[in-house]
């Protein structure tokens, strides 16, 4: 950026003496630094010259072209122009006088008439202003709501982070249009009454430099022209906008540089029909408007000195003073970075009824004809009911009244001199008539097609019953708003175009962040924000009134009367208190999106007072579920809830909101066994995403079952090791087992003693006797036998065993609570016994061992 510097009042930078002359480089070549121009520096070194100015030629992409013509090519750009205005204002003749015969029956002022006589009646009928009346008041309320115009819609996947910032966005562009810009409501409303009559009106979009913020500024159909052939504003080649400006305003803007600073001279009178129409209507004159009329010209043109390679022409606003013909400004009408040079929209249309050109058709056009019918019906009316009661009629010449010919006033009598005969034969009344009952109907009939036609028409309650239902209602009702719900669509589109350029103006162009603190989000995200989240209108195109949605949203209800479980309750009650207008109906009925995460206990909390709850996939859902169910197993809680009239429903959400965890629960576990991220719970999958998806889910829901199941195998063993049965079962195992080890070895110990006497024998007799190794070995066999089918023996008394503990087990989990005292009484008896039983075996193990031991002495 360049800054002011001059060469006897700025310093010279600091550090350029160190720079023309470095400490280590001796007595090396010298810099020498010229600055001249205080926007750029000359630097030579060397004969070497280095220039750092700016480019003379180069100009700004929104600097004012005209200032760089010559006056020529200005006049000839003029003329061309001008030419092209008035053969598009000759184009649209008819509609221009059809508009300004419409604006005569309005009856913005009453008509003082001299035909038939003077003081005739001079009423209009009130069909037309009574339907732009209507049509303004009702579509206000739809379209600028207290709350404001505006609410947000999101582009793309919607997350938290998307809702906040569409939140911030709906607020702030509330605000702006509510609080900044204080002059929109009035203009809005200026130009939803000139829609209804006219069929067109118009929106200039911009940002106002001396305000520094947008603006949005009504322009009514009659200043902006549009040529022949073109389908809308939008599309158009070329479109005029008739400004007026006063002197003083034209100055400020020659002096900010926004105009050529000219001489324009004294502003020269040129008023249209329609201005001067209704400057007629409202009382005013137009000989004292000393403005300027100054033509905004939006056009593809081929300016000389810039044209297009290939020949096209280029979008620029030329702006032309009518009465001098002389260009004030031509700038470009595309963004300076758009390749393609597409036209810059600064006009959004509003249209009632779509015609055959760019222009719609409005209530003078629908129903103008039946207002001035109605007038003329009217007045006839009226000047025959006064014909009727102040009738006129022929005298006599020599008739004479003293006093004057002056009508009698009520309960006044006068003296009549009479010529000859009574005064009978003297006067003769005119026959004037009463007013006739075929025109009353006639006006009637006139009035009701009027207001239908016009959308204005009350609805007949007597068609319906008092006890019809919803649905013949609303059919009802929607026949009879079926024009006006399209009419409101079409305004809802307008508005939804004028609100982007609003959008796109408030991001580019005003402070980058919001001028409140959000209640959510840092306010510095204003821009990212906008670049978020589309604005649309608050208005329903599908429903033109409260009455309509009201009666939708009763035949939801009715519907959802049939089948409660398959609807969402409290969003449908929700919004049919937004419609009814009541306010806080977030306060009145929350629902799951207004929800936020909370703790277990806070939870349980909100179970006992009988308010929502909802889960949230990022909390604990195994410490969620154990805090909620150790309160469902609380015995004095319970007892508290049972005496509750609410109690079944008080369970019911304890238990849905559990079951929110446990399924929240088994998708982490899920997540787990695959070792990635599922894709969001209502994220839409393409269809080989899908597939591949449920393949591998599919293997980690086996491999999490094969894992529950050994889990539940585990607990139910640790169960069983703690049942008091079990437990007696395996003791007399362990009793048995023992006691066939004390038989194992009495045997051994018998079969010891029987080789040692076997021995000794062998050795008293001699050679006489058998081999006593080999009678050993005899002994040992059986011995052996003997021991392998003991233990046999032993362990099919095992299997026998734990078959009967199965048993016994499936028989106690039936009769465990009737008989749990029993059993455990029993089970401490048979402990004993078992016990004493051990007891005794060890006994026998000891005076066998005993014996054994006194018996080896004996034999050595």
């Amino acid at each position: 950026m360049a800054t002011n510097m001059f060469p006897s009042l700025s310093q010279a930078p600091l550090g350029l003496d160190a720079l023309a002359q470095p400490e280590d480089m001796g007595e090396g070549p010298g810099i020498e630094i010229l600055i001249e121009n205080p926007e750029g520096v000359q630097i030579g070194m060397d004969g070497m010259s280095i220039d750092l100015m700016p480019d003379a030629d180069e100009e700004e992409f929104g600097a004012n072209l005209a200032e760089e013509m010559d006056e020529g090519e200005l006049q000839k750009v003029s003329s061309d122009l001008l030419e092209m205005v008035d053969a598009d204002i000759s184009s649209r003749k008819e509609w221009v006088d059809m508009y300004v015969k419409g604006l005569d029956v309005l009856g913005m002022k009453y008509e003082e008439r001299t035909e038939p006589w003077l003081g005739a009646c001079g009423v209009y009928s009130t069909v037309l202003t009574e339907a732009a009346i209507k049509f303004q008041s009702e579509t206000i309320i739809e379209t600028f709501p207290a709350a404001g115009p505006v609410k947000t819609e999101i582009v793309g996947a919607i997350d938290r982070l998307k809702e906040e910032a569409a939140e911030r966005v709906r607020d702030d562009m509330n605000y702006q249009l509510t609080e900044v810009m204080q002059e929109y409501r009035p203009e809005h409303e200026r130009m939803l009454y000139n829609l209804g009559l006219a069929g067109s009106a118009f929106k200039k979009v911009y940002f106002d430099p001396s305000l520094d913020r947008q603006v949005a500024m009504f322009i009514p159909a009659e200043d902006i022209i549009i040529p022949y052939g073109a389908s809308s504003a939008n599309t158009s080649e070329r479109l005029t906008h008739i400004m007026r400006k006063t002197k003083n305003e034209v100055l400020k803007l020659q002096v900010a540089g926004f105009y050529r600073d000219i001489e324009l001279g004294d502003p020269q009178t040129i008023h249209t029909d329609v201005e001067k129409k209704k400057a007629e209507d409202q009382g005013y004159s137009l000989t004292d408007d000393d403005r300027f009329q100054i033509l905004e010209i939006h056009v593809d043109y081929d300016l000389a000195g810039y044209e297009d390679e290939d020949g096209i022409a280029r979008p620029y606003v030329i702006t032309v003073e009518r009465g001098t013909t002389k260009v004030l400004a031509i700038r470009r009408n595309w963004k300076e970075d758009d390749k393609k040079q597409l036209k810059r929209q600064h006009f959004v249309q509003y249209t009632y009824v779509p015609g055959f050109g760019a222009y719609g058709l409005g209530l003078i056009h629908l129903i103008g004809g039946y207002a001035r019918a109605g007038t003329s019906l009217i007045r006839q009316l009226i000047d025959a009911g006064t014909l009727a009661n102040l009738p006129g009629g022929l005298k006599a010449r020599g008739l004479r009244i003293k006093g004057d010919d002056t009508p009698i006033t009520p309960g006044e009598w006068r003296d009549v001199d009479v010529p000859s005969g009574s005064v009978r034969d003297n006067i003769m009344p005119l026959p004037y008539k009463e007013p006739s009952q075929v025109l009353a109907g006639l006006l009637d009939k006139i009035t009701e097609e009027g207001r239908r036609l016009g959308s204005v028409a009350d609805m007949n309650v007597s068609d319906m019953g008092a006890n019809a239902p919803v649905g013949t209602t609303l059919a009802l009702l929607e026949r009879q708003l079926k024009t006006m719900s399209a009419v409101q669509a079409r305004i809802h589109y307008s508005m939804k175009q004028e609100f982007k350029l609003l959008r796109d103006i408030i991001r580019d162009n005003t402070p980058g962040e919001y001028s409140f603190d959000p209640a959510s989000g840092d306010r510095k995200a204003k821009r990212e924000d906008y670049d978020m989240v589309d604005v649309i209108p608050v208005s329903d195109p599908n429903s033109a009134t409260m009455a309509q949605r009201i009666m939708q949203y009763q035949a939801v209800i009715q519907l959802a009367q049939g089948a409660p479980q398959i609807y969402d309750l409290p969003q449908l009650h929700r919004q049919m208190i937004e419609v009814l207008g009541v306010r806080n109906a977030d306060k009145l009925v929350p629902i799951d999106d207004d929800l936020k995460p909370r703790d277990p206990v806070s939870e349980n909390m909100s179970f006992l007072t009988a308010k929502p709850t909802k889960a949230f996939i990022f909390q604990d859902h195994e410490s969620h579920i154990a805090v909620h169910m150790s309160m469902m197993q609380d015995p004095v809680i319970m007892a508290q809830i049972g005496q509750n009239p609410m109690a079944q429903q008080m369970q019911a959400a304890i238990m849905a909101h559990v079951a929110e965890h446990v399924a929240f629960s088994y998708r982490n576990k899920i997540q787990e066994q695959l070792g990635a991220t599922l894709p969001a719970p209502d994220a839409e999958l393409s269809e080989d995403v899908e597939v591949q998806l449920s393949k591998l889910v599919s293997q980690a829901a086996t491999q999490l079952l094969q894992m529950d199941k050994a889990q539940a195998a585990q607990q139910q063993a640790a169960q069983q090791q703690q049942d008091p049965l079990i437990q007696m079962q395996q003791q007399e195992l362990q009793i048995k087992k023992q006691d066939a080890d004390t038989k194992a070895k009495k045997v051994e110990g018998e079969l010891l003693l029987r080789q040692a006497e076997i021995e000794l024998k062998a050795q008293a007799q001699g050679s006489q006797n058998p081999d006593p190794v080999m009678l050993a070995e005899q002994h040992r066999i059986e011995m052996q036998m003997q021991i392998e089918r003991h233990a046999q023996e032993m362990q099919a008394a095992q299997q026998q065993q734990q078959m009967a503990a199965q048993q016994q087990q499936a028989a106690m989990a039936q009769q465990q609570q009737a008989h749990g005292q029993k059993l455990a009484h029993g089970g401490q008896v048979h402990l004993t016994n078992l016990q004493h039983k051990d007891m005794a075996h060890r006994q026998k193990l000891a005076h066998a061992e005993m014996a054994r031991m006194n018996q080896k002495p004996k034999d050595e």
